[in-house]
């Protein structure tokens, strides 16, 4: 990657007042740190960094900063972190780390796709972006802006993982080489469409289920309060015994005039 210079100014305001007045001037807050110095306070030109951000691929920026009333006359810094306003997208604040041409920094960088994906064009699959961004590790100079990852060929139920990412000579990618990056899943299976017929059928079946329940429920109706009802066929040979009872039961005969 190519370092871009950058003019920076020291910063003595460090309240949260003082910071939003600075952001009203034009200028943004930021930090830089690493181990050659200690952590200082900057501010730079608000336009002239975003400029610089809208010509780059990604926020992964290799700069020449050059502080004012500072002893060294360049300092080669990555931006480690943008923080960004949540609705205007406004930067509002930068973390600037501090490296050495010889020292070989880890960076977090995108990765994006090439092409259309095989299993997605003649097959109707989803292409998953699994990972959106790797861990490189290398020098200042050989740091990719993006890696990019060719799906052309992918298949359906197909990946393309961590160890299968060519990169060019001094860029390692860490993690397992075995997790997946970019993959394409099958397509997921159409819903069943419910007619109106069928949905009206549903419910009449239903319905009749409720209805008959509820007459099952009131055929035996209870007795008395904490008497169990009796069943049906007991029901039935108790009125019939009842019966027979009263007709075998002899008529009283009148008694005789005296």
């Amino acid at each position: 990657m190519k370092s871009v210079p950058l003019k920076a100014f020291p910063r003595s305001q460090a309240r949260r007042g003082q910071v939003k007045q600075l952001r009203t001037t034009g200028r943004v807050p930021a930090v830089i740190y690493g181990r050659q110095a200690k952590p200082q306070n900057l501010e730079v030109n608000a336009r002239e960094f975003s400029d610089l951000i809208g010509r780059s691929v990604s926020e992964n920026l290799l700069v020449d900063l050059s502080v004012e009333n500072d002893a060294r006359a360049k300092r080669l810094a990555l931006v480690q972190e943008i923080q960004h306003h949540p609705i205007d997208g406004k930067v509002l604040h930068i973390d600037f780390h501090e490296i050495a041409e010889n020292e070989k920094v880890i960076v977090q960088v995108p990765v994006e796709t090439l092409g259309e994906a095989s299993g997605v064009k003649n097959s109707g699959g989803v292409l998953e972006h699994v990972l959106f961004k790797l861990k490189v590790r290398c020098l200042p100079k050989d740091l990719p802006e993006q890696i990019i990852v060719d799906v052309t060929a992918l298949e359906i139920g197909k990946s393309i993982h961590i160890g299968e990412i060519k990169m060019p000579d001094g860029v390692e990618i860490l993690g397992e080489k075995t997790i997946a990056v970019v993959s394409v899943a099958a397509p997921r299976a159409e819903e069943e469409v419910v007619t109106p017929e069928a949905a009206k059928a549903a419910s009449d079946v239903e319905m009749t289920k409720e209805k008959k329940e509820e007459g099952e429920e009131g055929e035996a109706p209870a007795g008395k309060a904490g008497e169990k009802a009796p069943a049906k066929g007991e029901a039935k040979a108790a009125e019939k015994g009842a019966e027979k009872k009263a007709e075998a039961k002899p008529e009283a005969k009148p008694e005789k005039k005296k």
